[in-house]
């Protein structure tokens, strides 16, 4: 019995350590949750600006220009996907991953062929353990990326799209991340950033029937598109990746706190268990000295006679 005694309290020691561990995973957490969500309200102003700035060109020109011109038939398309480096987060690289799956198994039905890029250790980790193809990968700044983390993502992408197909260029650009709706809440997403869906961008650039402002094209509007999407195209990325950044901050401390509350009942659960079988090694013991004190004195009575 003592034995059994021993080994609820070893559990318990083991537990308790823990849940301190993970306690201290969720506060760290929910720190970096709120860093990240003032991150993403701070990129907000500059977004929408330059997504006005971008629908006022595409409007109010002629301009055919690769960024937002369709192709006739597109053959080829890439995704980047957005996960990060680290795990225990729940279900949120997998609900991207599964996200970008769907999107992929889409396109192929379309005919198109897909190339993959990707930010962050899981979804390399999961494409590689598939043997699926990768163009592209970038790992170290998932937790708190910067706009030229947000650059160095956006380049490879635009000169595909900006490269014809037969030089290995692709038609279309989509992504897919995780959308910081609330704390408890990170939905899964698909955009597609290029070619530039001008209804899309309009109803972003001016909801509720805002009137979008005028624009003067210096040198022309050509140049101004040159200079403006790929801007757009790293402002996206950078929103994204901030959004994701905040949304696996939060499921990490959803996570975190599923996982003390566990420890916290496991250890209740252990602490009765270790409290019956101290119950139960002190009732023998006694046991043991009644029979013990009740043989003795049934011998003294009998050497007396």
């Amino acid at each position: 019995m003592g034995a059994q005694l021993r080994v609820y309290k070893r559990r318990i020691r083991s537990v308790t350590a823990t849940k301190k561990i993970t306690k201290a995973m969720e506060m760290i957490a929910a720190s970096r949750v709120v860093k990240a969500q003032r991150k993403v309200a701070a990129s907000t102003p500059y977004a929408t600006e330059l997504t006005r700035a971008v629908m006022a060109v595409a409007n109010g020109s002629n301009v055919k220009h690769p960024l937002t011109t369709e192709a006739e038939n597109p053959t080829r398309a890439a995704v980047l996907l957005l996960t990060s480096d680290r795990g225990l987060a729940g279900a949120f690289n997998s609900n991207a991953i599964k996200a970008a799956e769907q999107l992929t198994a889409r396109l192929e039905r379309e005919g198109k062929q897909v190339v993959t890029y990707i930010v962050g250790r899981r979804g390399i980790a999961h494409y590689k353990f598939r043997e699926r193809e990768v163009v592209e990968s970038f790992t170290g700044f998932t937790d708190e990326p910067t706009y030229a983390d947000a650059k160095k993502v956006a380049a490879p992408l635009i000169k595909a799209i900006e490269t014809p197909d037969s030089e290995g260029g692709v038609d279309e650009l989509y992504m897919v991340y995780t959308e910081f709706v609330s704390m408890m809440t990170q939905t899964a997403v698909e955009t597609r950033l290029l070619p530039l869906n001008v209804e899309e961008v309009a109803e972003e650039a001016a909801p509720k029937g805002e009137i979008l402002p005028l624009y003067d094209f210096e040198p022309s509007a050509e140049d101004v598109l040159d200079a403006l999407l790929p801007r757009y195209v790293e402002s996206r990325i950078y929103n994204a990746m901030l959004q994701s950044a905040a949304s696996k901050h939060a499921a990490t401390r959803r996570a975190m706190k599923s996982a003390t509350d566990n420890a916290g009942e496991l250890i209740n659960t252990l602490s009765r268990l270790a409290n019956a079988a101290r119950q139960a090694e002190i009732t023998q013991e006694i046991s043991e000295i009644v029979g013990g004190a009740s043989a003795l004195a049934d011998a003294t009575a009998g050497s007396d006679r």
